[in-house]
C-alpha cells in the first residue's frame, strides 16, 4: 500500500478523501469502513472487505447469489424480524411482490397532493412567521415522520412513540436491550392495527399489506409487522437525510440555489445530484456465500463486504469532476438506492417526498440565508446528514 493511502483515515465529517485514496489503490480492500467500536462482539463479522468503485459495488449488488443479504438476519434482523432485506431468490421475489402492492404508482399520485404536500405546508406554517428556523429540527426530520404515519394510517398522537422506537432499533449497536424492547413494543402495537384492518379495512398501507395477495398467497402477521418495523426507520432515515443534504448543498452553492428558486423544474435534477454527491446511506453490507473475486481481489466465503455507495457515487471513472456538486452536470445514474434484486422499494416515494419538500419551501419562502451558528455541516457514517440547518428567510 502506498503512503497516500496509508496516511488517509476515515473522517466521519468528510470520508471522501479516504474513499478516493482506496479507489486509487484498486477499489476493493481487506478491511471495513464500519465503526464497530460500540457493537457487541457477537454482532461483529470475523472477516471484512470493502468495495468502493462503482463497478465493484454495482457488480456485487447484482449478484445476490454470491453476495447475499442473508447476514442481516443475524444483525438488524434480530430486532426487526424476518424482512425482505435479508431474503433472496424465490422467497424474496414473492414477498417483494406482495409488499410492493402498497407502493403502486397510482398511490403516489394520490399521496402527493393529499398527504405529502399538505404536511410540508403545515410544517412551514409553524415557523414561517418567525423569519428563522433550524430546517433539520423544524422540517426535514419532521415531515417524513408525519408522512409515514399518515400512509400507515396511524393516529397523530402516536408519532412520538413510534419515532422513538424506530430510532432505538436502528441504534441497536449502542443499546441492545433497548432495541429489543422497542422491537417488542412495535410488534404489539402493529398487531393491534393489523387486527383492526382485517375486520375493517381502511385506505392505508397496513390495509394494503393485510389484503395483498399474489397467486393466492397472503402475508403472515409476522411478515407484516416485520416489514412495518423496517419501513419506519427506512422511510424516516433516508428521506430526512437526503432532503437535509440537498438543502444544505444548495445553501452552500448560492448560484445553484437561485437557479432552482427561479425554476422549480430544476428540482428533480437537483434531487438526483444531491443523492449522488451526499448519499444519505453511505454503505450496505453483503455476505459471501462462496469463495469469489471482486475487482480482482479474492474474497473468501463467509466474509462480510461493505458496498460503499457513497464512494461509488464519486467514482472518477464514471463522472467528470465527481467531487463537485453540480445540478447542471450531464445526468448519469447513481447507485444511492442500490441495484439488483434489493433495489430500494420506496425509491419513487423518497424522490417525490424530497422534491415536494423543496418545492414547498421555495414556493412559500425566499431570501434564504444559512447562519454559521453551531457550525452546520454534513456528517456521519453510514448515515449522513446535516447536524443542523439554521436559516433566516423572508415570506413570499
Amino acid at each position: 500500500m502506498d503512503s497516500s493511502v496509508r496516511d488517509q483515515t476515515l473522517d466521519f465529517r468528510d470520508p471522501y478523501p479516504f474513499f478516493a485514496a482506496r479507489r486509487r489503490e484498486g477499489g476493493v480492500f481487506h478491511g471495513t469502513v464500519m465503526d464497530y467500536s460500540r457493537t457487541p462482539e457477537s454482532l461483529r463479522p470475523a472477516d471484512s472487505y470493502a468495495a468502493l468503485s462503482y463497478s465493484t459495488v454495482n457488480a456485487a449488488l447484482r449478484n445476490d447469489r454470491v453476495f447475499s443479504s442473508k447476514m442481516y438476519d443475524s444483525t438488524i434482523g434480530v430486532f426487526m424480524g424476518p424482512t425482505i432485506l435479508a431474503m433472496s431468490g424465490t422467497k424474496h421475489r414473492a414477498h417483494r411482490n406482495l409488499v410492493s402492492a402498497a407502493f403502486k404508482p397510482q398511490s403516489l399520485r394520490v399521496w402527493e397532493p393529499d398527504i405529502v404536500r399538505p404536511i410540508c405546508n403545515a410544517l412551514i406554517d409553524e415557523f414561517a412567521g418567525t423569519g428563522h428556523a433550524d430546517l433539520v429540527r423544524d422540517f426535514t426530520f419532521e415531515f417524513p415522520t408525519r408522512v409515514i404515519a399518515r400512509l400507515l394510517g396511524l393516529p397523530a398522537e402516536d408519532l412520538p412513540f413510534f419515532r422513538k422506537a424506530a430510532v432505538a432499533i436502528i441504534s441497536y449497536a449502542g443499546n441492545v436491550p433497548r432495541a429489543l424492547e422497542a422491537s417488542e413494543d412495535l410488534k404489539n402495537y402493529f398487531l393491534g392495527h393489523i387486527e383492526q384492518r382485517r375486520s375493517q379495512p381502511t385506505d392505508d398501507i397496513i390495509s394494503d399489506l393485510v389484503t395483498a395477495e399474489v397467486e393466492g398467497e397472503q402475508l403472515t402477521d409476522e411478515a407484516i409487522y416485520s416489514f412495518l418495523r423496517l419501513l419506519l426507520p427506512a422511510g424516516l432515515e433516508t428521506t430526512y437525510r437526503s432532503s437535509g443534504n440537498l438543502l444544505y448543498l444548495l445553501l452552500r452553492h448560492p448560484r445553484q440555489f437561485a437557479a432552482v428558486q427561479g425554476n422549480h423544474g430544476l428540482i428533480p435534477q437537483a434531487v438526483e445530484e444531491g443523492l449522488r454527491y451526499e448519499t444519505p446511506l453511505t454503505f450496505v453490507q453483503r455476505f459471501t456465500t462462496e469463495d469469489t473475486e471482486l475487482g480482482g481481489v479474492p474474497v473468501p466465503a463467509g466474509a462480510v463486504v461493505d458496498l460503499v455507495l457513497g464512494s461509488a457515487n464519486r467514482d472518477e471513472d464514471r463522472w467528470e469532476r465527481p467531487g463537485e456538486f453540480d445540478i447542471f452536470r450531464k445526468p448519469v445514474p447513481h447507485i444511492s438506492f442500490t441495484a439488483g434484486a434489493h433495489t430500494c422499494l420506496g425509491l419513487h416515494l423518497a424522490r417525490m417526498e424530497t422534491r415536494v419538500a423543496v418545492e414547498c419551501l421555495l414556493t412559500r419562502l425566499t431570501n434564504f440565508r444559512l447562519q454559521d451558528e453551531g457550525d452546520p455541516h454534513i456528517t456521519g457514517q453510514p448515515f449522513r446528514s446535516p447536524n443542523l440547518l439554521p436559516v433566516t428567510f423572508d415570506v413570499v
